[in-house]
């Protein structure tokens, strides 16, 4: 009787123990991502501005800008690789313009 009662506060613990670590491995998934990962804010900063510049002008050539506020990150995925290559952006300023646009908020 002494072994099925152990054995049952084992599982008992086996389980809350589960749950506990299931519960922080969720909750640090969760977590917000910035948009430039790496850097310090000045540098931050400076790619942002540069994406900036590059969108007004190197995009205002051919139409009216866009607000950035008007699409989400995921339209602005396929903006991007559909406009890019008009605009001769090579992959580092593509990737500035992106991140700027979608660091605009609302």
């Amino acid at each position: 009787m002494k072994n099925q009662h152990s054995f049952k506060n084992f599982k008992n613990t086996l389980k809350t123990l589960l749950i506990a670590v299931s519960a922080s491995g969720f909750l640090a998934s969760c977590t917000p991502k910035p948009a430039v990962a790496e850097g310090t804010k000045t540098d931050n900063a400076e790619k942002l501005a540069a994406g900036k510049t590059i969108y007004e002008n190197s995009c205002n050539r051919c139409h009216e800008l866009p607000n950035p506020t008007a699409h989400s990150a995921q339209d602005w995925v396929g903006i991007m690789n559909s406009m890019a290559p008009k605009a001769k952006l090579n992959d580092e300023q593509h990737a500035l313009v992106y991140d700027y646009v979608v660091s605009v908020k609302k």
